[in-house]
């Protein structure tokens, strides 16, 4: 009997048959090498063929080697490196290092240290140029995009539902391991569907690596950019060659920390969050305003079908909406919003939390049986703020952590994305205008379905 360990989840390696060769048997060694015994008792080394960033499925299923790499190649410790070699490279071989923290990070943190959400920006900010970095902002300002682009694309795609199959349902593309999951497991069936607005993390890449590396008049390379964020699957974003520039040799993310790594870094620096003095938040320019965190309506996980469902009710029915209510189904993690007028629903919404729902809803589209316009989709059970990265609970349940982290998220001021300082003009001097090709270059991405090997050696979890 062979046992394995978590460390032993591997991609299973093809090996080529060749005639005559007859029945071979594989052995496994005590240090995990991979030997193929032959008849005659030869043997042959077979290579082993390890889980990488781009193989991962972001299930959160497991926790596995898959998640070795994870930490290895994006972790504190490479953040620590980079700040280590500045201090001691010519000024000009160091690079700039910016760090963009998420609001829902921020609210985790808050909860931990009992303090106010602009406190804990402030003391975040104080404790990052501490150790070394630069720069330090706030991914709210790049979820105005983000949730701008994902408006206007659902207003176009429903105007165009007559000439297209798949123009509606849009589902939400903001949560990477449910971008990972539709392609790899539903392909290019499911992603037409999808929207193709980059999620707030990889509008801060673009920002930070185009339009900031030139006010800095730096090339990408020579900026060190790093995102705080709620969950592990936010690596795999980040690793993906569509953020990737070739010409700079630079990823629009370099290194990507989760909220409990943020924590193990305070501890490291034997550092409360606490005790730190506060520090001005910064600006990604002049025009930006950054005197305190800022946030949107509409949840924990970004607000996207509040957002949506107000600009298309205004945009394509001339409705302005006061309260969106939200309606639950089967529980809060599968919710419906709708518009009537006069007894006709124009528009059905809906969010689906958790792969049980997700995996729900993708049937019905498949059943030709779904009858919403928009989906706020997410991969973890109640959202963002409760991510896989979040710090866990301490001396009390898990259900009323969540409570309070999402009432200290709750807490910063919300603002609506047409209306933050900077964002329009942004718009116009950095993105050359709202439909321009700069605009869907550094705004939006493209998604690829994942073939599954035709070979029996694949595993189906």
């Amino acid at each position: 009997k062979v046992q394995f360990t978590r460390a032993d989840c591997i991609k299973p390696v093809k090996v080529d048959k060749r005639p005559g060769s007859g029945v071979a048997r594989i052995h496994i060694e005590d240090d995990g090498s991979y030997f193929q015994v032959n008849q005659d008792g030869g043997t042959q080394k077979l290579a082993k063929a390890r889980v990488s960033l781009n193989d991962c499925l972001a299930c959160s299923g497991c926790v596995t080697s898959a998640e070795t790499v994870l930490i290895t190649q994006q972790s504190h410790e490479e953040l620590r490196k980079v700040l280590d070699a500045n201090k001691t490279a010519a000024p000009s071989e160091q690079r700039l290092v910016v760090i963009s923290v998420s609001p829902q990070s921020r609210a985790s943190l808050a909860a931990r240290f009992q303090l106010n959400p602009t406190d804990t920006a402030r003391k975040l900010t104080s404790f990052f140029k501490k150790i070394g970095a630069h720069f330090v902002f706030d991914t709210a300002f790049s979820r105005n995009f983000s949730l701008l682009e994902s408006q206007r694309e659902f207003v176009r795609r429903f105007r165009d539902q007559a000439n297209s199959r798949v123009a509606l349902p849009v589902l939400a593309s903001a949560c990477p391991g449910w971008i990972c999951y539709a392609e790899k497991t539903h392909g290019s069936f499911i992603l037409p569907y999808i929207s193709t607005a980059r999620s707030p993390q990889q509008v801060m890449g673009s920002l930070v690596k185009d339009f900031f590396a030139q006010q800095q008049h730096l090339a990408p390379d020579k900026v060190y950019h790093v995102t705080v964020m709620p969950c592990y699957d936010k690596k795999l974003e980040a690793s993906r060659p569509d953020f990737y520039s070739q010409e700079h040799q630079a990823r629009d993310v370099d290194c990507v920390l989760t909220t409990g790594e943020v924590l193990e870094l305070l501890e490291e620096e034997g550092v409360s969050l606490s005790d730190l003095e506060p520090a001005p938040l910064d600006g990604l320019s002049s025009s930006t305003s950054a005197e305190e965190p800022i946030s949107h309506r509409g949840g924990g996980s970004g607000g996207y079908l509040e957002h949506v469902f107000r600009h298309a009710a205004r945009e394509l029915f001339g409705v302005h909406v006061d309260e969106v209510t939200f309606r639950p189904l089967r529980n809060r993690d599968f919710q419906e919003v709708t518009l009537e007028r006069e007894g006709q629903v124009l528009l059905h919404f809906a969010t689906a939390y958790g792969f049980r729902n997700i995996q729900n809803l993708v049937q019905k589209i498949k059943r030709g049986r779904c009858p919403y316009h928009y989906v706020e989709v997410m991969a973890c059970p109640s959202g963002c703020l409760n991510g896989g990265g979040q710090l866990k609970a301490l001396d009390i349940p898990s259900k009323d952590l969540l409570q309070q982290v999402e009432s200290l998220y709750s807490m910063v001021r919300m603002e609506t994305p047409e209306d933050v300082p900077g964002v329009q003009e942004l718009y116009q001097q950095w993105l050359q205008g709202e439909s321009s090709e700069r605009a869907s270059r550094l705004l939006h991405t493209q998604y690829h379905a994942i073939e599954k090997p035709s070979s029996g050696l694949s595993i189906r979890w």
